[in-house]
């Protein structure tokens, strides 16, 4: 039998799972989006070469500009708040609620320019994926080495307090609505990104570092509640969606 016509025979049947299926439908998609990661990267790693050469922050620019069109595969809107609280000429540190494969675009819609990134190392080893967030600058620390992710997050954090860094919380609304590992459905939707404003570290130490985790949550997570939908609307509970990003 003809290669073409067994994977066309496939491709009808998948189309066929897809129609019949929510929960097909759900991994179809989901696959398709690791499928965008892995080939985007792989494109976007030629152009960053091409265009500086190597590793680089200035690279994060054509990163974003390519995960940014991946909304245009699921119908996806960002509705971004108050973006110019992050436009402001100054060093600051974001930080963003986490809840699922989708926040990335989410994050993109709103990076600045030259923003370094930290991730979990394991991420470095994703082929393409792993070689465009090298590329594009990112810091990989060993989260099973405990001992150099604390020195990393230490060092971090110590400059913050001896610079007077200010912290930026980013807080996106609920997926529930639209994306739902659980329930199995992926369907097109708006996603509210809001932006707030800084929460100073000025004449901060090192032990006023709990209070001010705290503050930031606090400020995340009833901002989280505020921009979702109601919780009879998506599912959404006290507190969900409002998690470090990794």
């Amino acid at each position: 039998m003809e290669l073409w016509p067994c994977l066309a025979a496939a491709l009808l049947l998948l189309l066929l799972l897809v129609q019949l299926s929510r929960a097909a439908e759900f991994y179809a998609k989901v696959a398709l989006y690791c499928a965008l990661c892995f080939t985007v990267s792989a494109v976007a790693s030629l152009v960053c070469l091409l265009r500086h050469g190597g590793r680089t922050v200035e690279n994060m620019s054509i990163i974003s500009w390519f995960v940014r069109s991946f909304k245009y595969f699921y119908g996806l809107r960002f509705e971004v708040r108050d973006p110019r609280r992050l436009q402001e000429a100054r060093p600051c540190v974001i930080v963003s609620n986490h809840q699922s494969i989708l926040d990335m675009m989410g994050l993109m819609e709103v990076l600045p320019e030259r923003c370094v990134q930290i991730a979990k190392r394991e991420l470095l080893f994703l082929g393409p994926v792993g070689l465009i967030m090298y590329l594009g600058g990112v810091f990989f620390i060993n989260r099973q080495r405990s001992s150099t992710a604390m020195t990393v997050m230490a060092d971090l954090g110590e400059r913050m307090v001896r610079e007077n860094v200010p912290i930026v919380p980013v807080v996106y609304s609920s997926f529930s609505s639209f994306y739902n590992t659980k329930k199995k459905f992926f369907t097109s939707g708006t996603v509210t990104v809001q932006v707030l404003e800084a929460i100073p570290t000025s004449g901060l130490t090192v032990a006023d570092v709990p209070a001010l985790v705290d503050t930031c949550h606090r400020a995340m997570r009833t901002t989280f509640l505020h921009i979702s939908k109601t919780p009879q609307e998506n599912g959404a509970t006290a507190g969900s969606g409002v998690q470090p990003a990794q």
